[in-house]
Parts: C-alpha cells; sequence; structure tokens
C-alpha cells in the first residue's frame, strides 16, 4: 500500500523546512539562555539590595533601642513589633555602629531642610488683576 500525497513537496522546500525549523530551535535556545541570564542578574541584585535593606533595619532598631536606653517594651509598643524580634534584630549590631548610626541622624536632623522652589503663578492676560484671573470676587457684593 503506497501512501498518496495531495500535493508534492521538492526536496529542496523540504530541506528549507528543516532549516527554518532548525533556526528556530536554535533562536529559542538562545532566547532560553539570554532569558536565564537576565533573571540570575535581577536575582543577585534583588538579594544584594534585601541585605542592605536587613542591615539597614538592624542597624535601625540598635540605634533605636539604644536611643530609648534599651527598653525593648517601649520600643516594641512605639513600633508595633515583639520585642523578641526588636532584641534580635538589634543583637548583631556593634555599639559603635549603633552610635554611627545616631550620629548620622543627628546630623541629618541638624541640617535645615530644603527649601522647595516656589510653583511658577501662571501668566495673567494684561488687563486682568490677579484676583479676577483666580476667579476671586474682591468684595463679596460682586459676587454673581
Amino acid at each position: 500500500m503506497t501512501s498518496t500525497a495531495s500535493t508534492a513537496v521538492s526536496t529542496a522546500e523540504l530541506r528549507r523546512r528543516v532549516r527554518a525549523v532548525e533556526a528556530l530551535q536554535t533562536k529559542t535556545c538562545e532566547m532560553a539562555a539570554a532569558n536565564v541570564l537576565t533573571t540570575r542578574t535581577a536575582a543577585a541584585a534583588a538579594a544584594a539590595a534585601k541585605e542592605t535593606a536587613d542591615v539597614a533595619a538592624r542597624e535601625a532598631a540598635a540605634a533605636a533601642l539604644r536611643l530609648f536606653d534599651h527598653d525593648s517594651t517601649l520600643v516594641a509598643q512605639l513600633l508595633g513589633v515583639p520585642a523578641e524580634e526588636l532584641e534580635r534584630e538589634a543583637k548583631p549590631v556593634t555599639a559603635a555602629r549603633a552610635k554611627e548610626v545616631i550620629e548620622t541622624l543627628r546630623a541629618r536632623a541638624d541640617r535645615p531642610r530644603r527649601a522647595r522652589s516656589p510653583r511658577p503663578e501662571p501668566a495673567l492676560p494684561p488687563n486682568e488683576e490677579p484676583s479676577e484671573a483666580a476667579g476671586f470676587c474682591s468684595n463679596p457684593t460682586d459676587a454673581p
């Protein structure tokens, strides 16, 4: 029994199709490899950011405890955190580092706040007064 093909495909066309499938597989493999590299890089950056945030949180806890004379129950109540957790976070931070954090906070508190630049006012037509342009009446009896 022979199979009859409804349409004949030349060997050149078959080779072209095989090359196209191989090219697609190669492109898929390249994209998968690139995805792995990108994901690993992002994961490493996220891990580094998490570690930095964890260290900052531990240092802040240690500084807060030091500022409140190591009254962990008071600080825990203020922060809404269990006292044991607060003490556990603050434990790995040295006293010297806690002092540095406190000094940094004090220096930041002593600095004057940056003044914001005033917003530019909208341009007024030459014949209008500022109160009219804003939609305010200078005299309450002039109200429409």
